[in-house]
C-alpha cells in the first residue's frame, strides 16, 4: 500500500494534491516514462514474417480498435501497404462513442484512409460489408503477381488485442456456418506466429491470413503508448496500473464522460484518482487483510485494495460500463 501511494503522489495525484472538484487537469504528467521497453521481442519477428506474407497476399485488412482510431497505427504497416487495395475495419465500435465518426472518418479520408468499415465481431451486421467489399476493390486493382488464380489471398493486420482472431471467426460464422479457426483471448499476443490460411468465403473463395499484432518498436509520445495500453494492446503490468487508471480517469474527464460518477456513487465529477478508487474499492467490495503487529500482539486490519480497485477500473472502461468513450 505505502509503493501504491507513492505512485500516486508521484502522479501528482494523491490526497491534497491537484485541482479541486469540478476542475479538471489540461495535461496528464507522464513523469518521463520511456515507452521502449513496453514492446515483447516476438512482435518484431512477427512483422519479418508479415512481409513475406505480404508478396502473396491480393488485398489488406487492417483491424483497429475503434476506441483508439487514430493513435497507434502502426506507421510500419502503413509502409508496407504499397499499391494492394486496403480495408481499415475499426473494430469493437460498440465500445467507441457513435457520434464521433463522422469526424473520424474525415480525418482518416484525409489520411488517405477511404475504405473504412466500422465493426462489432459480437453481431454480424457491419461485418456483411467487409467480403463484398474487398472483393469489389481486388476485381479492380491488378494481380501481376498471380494473375492465374481466381481466389483470393487477404492478409489481416494491426496491433495487439484489436480483434484481428475475432473477426476471423466472424467472417467464417457468417459466410461458411462454421465455428473459430483461431484462438481469441483478451491478451495482447494470443496469435504469436503467423498462422496457416484459414478459409472464410466459399464464393468468392477466398482465404485470410492472421498475423500477430504488431506495435511500431517506437512510439511517438507516452499518450499514445497509454491510450493503446488502456485498450489492452499493452500488457498492463509493463505500464503500470496505477498510472493507467489515473490516466483514464484524466481522459474521461476531458471528453466529459462522467459515467464513472454514477458507477461507483459519487458526489461528483473528480480529478482525483484517490478518492475514485477509494470508492470503487468500497463499491466493488475490493478489500484485503493485512497483519499489523501491536504492543498486545498481531491484529488483522481489513484495508482497501487499491491495486484491485485500479485494475476493476480499467476493466470496466474495456467493457464499457462506464460508457461508450473514444479516446482520440
Amino acid at each position: 500500500m505505502r509503493g501504491w501511494a507513492g505512485a500516486l503522489r508521484a502522479a501528482g495525484t494523491g490526497p491534497g494534491s491537484g485541482p479541486g472538484l469540478g476542475a479538471f487537469r489540461e495535461r496528464f504528467d507522464f513523469g518521463g516514462r520511456d515507452v521502449a521497453s513496453w514492446f515483447p521481442g516476438h512482435m518484431a519477428k512477427g512483422l519479418r514474417q508479415m512481409r513475406a506474407s505480404l508478396r502473396r497476399a491480393d488485398c489488406l485488412i487492417e483491424v483497429h480498435d475503434a476506441r483508439i482510431p487514430l493513435s497507434g497505427r502502426n506507421p510500419m504497416l502503413q509502409e508496407a501497404l504499397g499499391i494492394r487495395p486496403h480495408v481499415l475495419v475499426l473494430n469493437k465500435m460498440d465500445l467507441a462513442d457513435p457520434c464521433r465518426q463522422p469526424r473520424v472518418l474525415e480525418h482518416l479520408k484525409q489520411q488517405g484512409c477511404s475504405h473504412v468499415v466500422f465493426t462489432d465481431c459480437q453481431r454480424d451486421g457491419n461485418v456483411k460489408k467487409i467480403v463484398p467489399l474487398v472483393a469489389k476493390l481486388v476485381g479492380n486493382s491488378p494481380r501481376y503477381h498471380r494473375a492465374e488464380s481466381t481466389e483470393y489471398s487477404i492478409l489481416v493486420i494491426g496491433v495487439p488485442n484489436v480483434g484481428k482472431s475475432s473477426l476471423i471467426n466472424a467472417l467464417r460464422r457468417l459466410h461458411l456456418k462454421k465455428g473459430k479457426a483461431t484462438a481469441v483471448g483478451g491478451e495482447p499476443g494470443i496469435t504469436k506466429a503467423v498462422l496457416t490460411r484459414i478459409q472464410v468465403c466459399e464464393n468468392p473463395l477466398m482465404y485470410l491470413v492472421d498475423t500477430p499484432g504488431v506495435l511500431p518498436p517506437k512510439l511517438g509520445d507516452a499518450e499514445t503508448g497509454m491510450k493503446l495500453a488502456l485498450c489492452g494492446a499493452i500488457r498492463d503490468h509493463l505500464v503500470g496500473e496505477d498510472i493507467m487508471a489515473d490516466y483514464l480517469l484524466y481522459a474521461l474527464n476531458k471528453q466529459q464522460q462522467f459515467g464513472y460518477v454514477q458507477r461507483y456513487g459519487l458526489a461528483e465529477a473528480c480529478d482525483n484518482i484517490e478518492p475514485v478508487l477509494r470508492r470503487v474499492a468500497l463499491t466493488q467490495g475490493r478489500t484485503q487483510k493485512v497483519k499489523v503487529l501491536t504492543g498486545t500482539g498481531n491484529v488483522n486490519v481489513t484495508m482497501l485494495n487499491y491495486p484491485a480497485a485500479a485494475y476493476e477500473f480499467l476493466r470496466d472502461f474495456r467493457a464499457g460500463r462506464l460508457g461508450r468513450v473514444t479516446l482520440d
